[in-house]
């Protein structure tokens, strides 16, 4: 059975469960891609206890049909003339279902379920995280994949730093970044890259890089991620242009510290607000506890961000499988701040970091003498 085929087979025991539904439509494009290998821009998967049927319009018939059969699926591509003619042949199925038809209430507008409700004249029901609570277990080969990503990001940053210096914009830093993770056989990046230096931008989380030139003693926070196959990667490190002042090693001994209590913390059955408690209690001891603004991690995959979130709220429990980012920060306007991440895979004994970039030290690297 292939990984795709597994996860149909599991989608539909998760279905049955639920005793409310005979069918489900699956139109969260995320979800129909990892359903079925589809990366189109239009289309719905339909299921029931049998039967796996994908709607598209003309543009990609011929790309719906090819990519379901390399992952091994028997799938009925039907499609429409447009993309808004998809609904109507969807409606057309959904009068031929049995019981109830399942829909994802959360990745659905309330225009498009008026659409599907006059034109079919059934009725549904609105349902949530089905697909989601599959995609969470990462098969060995989205592992695979987000190690690639991670692996050129971590190249993509020892080949770019020796280049920052001061007088460099956040711009050109992002750029190189970029740039330096696509010849290495990136997509692109997984995300905007954060680029934020001195004491106003770094202290924003997620400041998006302008013209402002680097300039001795700022911090400056780089969070940077591949993508390899829709698979994304997700890692932060924190820098000091020029020599550190003992204000920014302590802060950056602070965050290093609780970042690995969050890290020795992550493994199978443990509560995700555990490893938030642990990372927090870090600063919070320091009396820094107002400077740790936002939620220590999040689920990574065909998404940057997805479940399980890792903060104080999280009723999620940690599984082999989860790939979750760990990242606490202190940030401070007329400081700047300080925010150190890893991703790591959650196994059936503890976990495994899969990134790699060095962060013991503030200290960019020496320029290479040429």
């Amino acid at each position: 059975m292939t990984a795709h085929q597994q996860r149909l087979a599991d989608l539909r025991a998760r279905i049955a469960d639920t005793a409310e539904v005979g069918s489900l439509l699956v139109s969260d494009l995320t979800n129909v891609r990892w359903l079925s290998g589809f990366t189109g821009s239009s289309g719905v998967l339909a299921l029931d206890g049998t039967a796996v049927v994908l709607f598209t319009d003309g543009r990609y018939g011929v790309q719906a049909a090819q990519q379901t059969s390399t992952c091994g699926l028997d799938v009925d591509i039907r499609v429409a003339p447009t993309a808004a003619g998809l609904h109507d042949l969807l409606a057309d199925w959904c009068r031929t279902a049995v019981g109830p038809v399942g829909f994802e209430s959360e990745h659905v507008s309330v225009a498009l379920h008026q659409r599907w409700t006059a034109a079919a004249n059934v009725q549904f029901a609105a349902m949530r995280g089905l697909v989601e609570a599959g995609r969470r277990t990462k098969h060995h080969t989205e592992v695979e994949r987000i190690e690639e990503a991670c692996g050129i990001a971590d190249r993509a940053l020892a080949d770019v730093a020796p280049r920052i210096t001061a007088g460099v914009t956040e711009v050109e830093v992002r750029n190189m970044l970029e740039v330096r993770m696509r010849e290495l056989g990136a997509a692109g990046p997984s995300y905007e890259t954060i680029v934020a230096a001195g004491p106003l931008h770094a202290a924003l989380p997620h400041h998006r890089p302008a013209q402002r030139r680097l300039e001795e003693g700022d911090t400056l926070i780089i969070d940077v991620g591949a993508l390899v196959d829709g698979y994304h990667s997700d890692m932060t490190r924190t820098f000091v242009i020029g020599e550190p002042s003992e204000e920014q090693l302590d802060a950056y001994a602070l965050v290093l510290e609780s970042q690995r209590a969050g890290l020795d913390a992550v493994g199978p059955g443990v509560p995700a607000r555990h490893i938030d408690a642990a990372c927090r209690s870090v600063i919070e001891r320091a009396g820094r506890g107002d400077w740790f603004s936002h939620g220590t991690g999040h689920g990574v995959g065909l998404l940057i961000h997805e479940e399980p979130y890792l903060n104080r709220v999280s009723e999620a429990v940690l599984q082999p499988g989860d790939v979750v980012t760990v990242e606490p920060g202190v940030y401070r306007e007329g400081f700047g701040g300080v925010r150190i991440e890893d991703l790591v895979l959650v196994t059936a004994d503890g976990s495994r970091r899969l990134t790699a970039s060095p962060k013991d030290s503030p200290c960019l690297p020496s320029p290479p003498t040429t």
